[in-house]
C-alpha cells in the first residue's frame, strides 16, 4: 500500500492567480511581453523611510522577538488606527506574518471543524485556503457585477445561518471586486453579528485606497460591536511592501486576542527586521498617500475604460482597493486566461489574467469574468488593456466560433 496525503492536503486549492504561471514564463521564453493584471504586487516604490530604519538596524544578533510583535511597531499602528477613527492600546494588537496569517490566526480561533463562515462572493481566493487549514466551511453569499458586488441585503445573509455559523468574513476595500462598503451596508452587518452571536472578521487591508470621493469605514468603529469585530490588517499594500511579510490583528475581544495569542506563540515570532523597518514607514507624511492615490485612480479609469470598449462586457467604477471582475463575453475564463497565454500576442505582448471562478464558492459562478489588478504603469495598462479587447475579440472568432 502505497504511502497518502491527509483529506486536508487533496483538498486544498490550487491559486487561481499562480495556477498560469507556467504558460506565463513559456510566453515570456517565446519572446513575448506578458503583461502581469493577474496579481496585486504594486509596482509603487517601497517608502525610503522604511528602507533608511532597516539600515540603520545596529544589533549583532537578529534575535526572536515577542509573539505578539515589538512593542514600539504596536504602539506606532495604535496611532495609525486613531486617525482611522478606530481607538486601540497595543495590548489589542498582535503582529503576524502577513495578512494571511491574521486571517488564518482569526478564523482558526473563532472556529471549530465542521463550522461555517458566511462570506460575500466573489471573495479572495485565499479564504478559502485558510478553510481548509481549519476543516471550516465557507457559506458564500453572493453578490452580483451588474449592481458593483454590493453586499447582499440582510435578508440573504440571514437566511444562511445555522447553528455552526460562527463568523462573517469581508474585505471592504474589497478585493477581488473593488468595492466599497457604505456605513449603512456594515451597520446591518454588525446587526445580523448581534443578533446571530457571530464574529465580524474584517479584511481591511486596504484602507488607503479608495476612489471617488467614497469613504472607508472600519467595522471596528461602528459603535457596540467591540466583543464581535476582528480586523486583519497588513502593510503589504499599503506600503508597497508585499516581501516584508508583517499584517496583524486587531480586537477587543479580551478572550479572542489570548487565544490568537497562543497561536502566535506556537510559531515563535513575526519577523524582527521588517517589524523596525514597518516602524519606519508608519512615519511617512500624508503626501505619501495622496500622490499614490492619484495615481491608482489614473489606473482605475485606464482599466475601467478599457473594459467598456469590450462589446458585451459588464463592469461598474470600483470605488477602491486596486481590482475589478469583469465579465467579459467569453465562454470559460479559465480556458481563455491560458488561450491568451498560448496562443495570443499584438504587437510582441499578450495579458496574464486571474480567471474569476476561484473567487467563488458556488459552482459555475464566474466563469465568463475575470479579474484585474491595475497595478501596472499607465502607459504599460493602457496598452494591456488595448490587447485584452484585441484578445477577446480574437477569442470569440477562432475559439467560441
Amino acid at each position: 500500500m502505497g504511502l497518502s496525503l491527509s483529506r486536508r492536503g487533496l483538498s486544498i486549492p490550487a491559486s487561481p492567480i499562480r495556477k498560469l504561471v507556467p504558460f506565463a514564463d513559456e510566453a515570456k521564453s517565446r519572446g513575448t511581453k506578458v503583461y502581469h493584471l493577474n496579481i496585486g504586487q504594486p509596482d509603487i516604490a517601497t517608502p525610503d523611510e522604511m528602507w533608511e530604519r532597516i539600515k540603520k538596524y545596529d544589533e549583532k544578533v537578529l534575535a526572536y522577538g515577542p509573539s505578539n510583535g515589538l512593542l514600539e511597531f504596536r504602539q506606532g499602528l495604535c496611532r495609525y488606527y486613531a486617525r482611522h477613527g478606530v481607538n486601540v492600546s497595543p495590548a489589542e494588537i498582535i503582529v503576524t506574518t502577513g495578512g494571511s496569517e491574521a486571517l488564518l490566526f482569526a478564523m482558526l480561533a473563532t472556529c471549530d471543524a465542521g463550522d461555517e463562515v458566511l462570506v460575500p462572493e466573489p471573495f479572495y481566493t485565499n479564504y478559502n485556503g485558510f478553510a481548509v487549514y481549519g476543516d471550516i466551511k465557507m457559506v458564500p453569499v453572493t453578490a452580483q457585477a451588474e449592481d458593483g458586488f454590493r453586499l447582499p441585503d440582510k435578508a440573504h445573509f440571514a437566511e444562511k445561518v445555522t447553528p455552526r455559523t460562527k463568523a462573517i468574513l469581508l474585505s471592504n476595500p474589497g478585493n477581488p471586486t473593488g468595492v466599497v462598503y457604505t456605513r449603512a451596508e456594515l451597520v446591518t452587518v454588525a446587526e445580523l453579528a448581534r443578533e446571530y452571536n457571530l464574529y465580524i472578521i474584517a479584511d481591511e487591508v486596504y484602507r488607503e485606497f479608495v476612489y471617488d470621493g467614497e469613504r472607508y469605514t472600519s467595522i471596528m468603529s461602528l459603535p457596540s460591536i467591540d466583543q464581535h469585530a476582528v480586523i486583519a490588517d497588513s502593510i503589504s499594500k499599503r506600503f508597497s511592501a508585499c516581501g516584508a511579510r508583517i499584517g496583524n490583528v486587531v480586537s477587543k475581544n479580551r478572550q479572542l486576542m489570548d487565544s490568537i495569542m497562543k497561536f502566535a506563540q506556537a510559531r515563535l515570532c513575526p519577523p524582527t527586521l521588517e517589524q523596525v523597518g514597518a516602524i519606519g514607514a508608519l512615519s511617512v507624511p500624508d503626501s505619501y498617500f495622496t500622490g499614490v492615490l492619484t495615481e491608482y485612480q489614473e489606473r482605475r479609469d485606464i482599466v475601467y475604460n478599457g473594459i467598456q470598449q469590450i462589446k458585451g462586457a459588464v463592469c461598474r467604477p470600483p470605488k477602491g482597493a486596486f481590482y475589478v471582475i469583469a465579465k467579459l463575453p467569453i465562454d470559460d475564463g479559465d480556458a481563455f486566461a491560458e488561450w491568451m497565454l498560448r496562443s495570443f500576442s499584438l504587437d510582441g505582448a499578450t495579458t496574464m489574467v486571474a480567471p474569476a471562478a476561484g473567487f467563488y464558492a458556488t459552482p459555475g459562478l464566474g466563469r465568463d469574468e475575470v479579474r484585474l489588478a491595475y497595478v501596472l504603469n499607465a502607459t504599460e495598462l493602457r496598452h494591456a488593456m488595448q490587447v485584452l479587447a484585441a484578445g477577446v475579440k480574437e477569442y470569440q472568432a477562432t475559439v467560441m466560433r
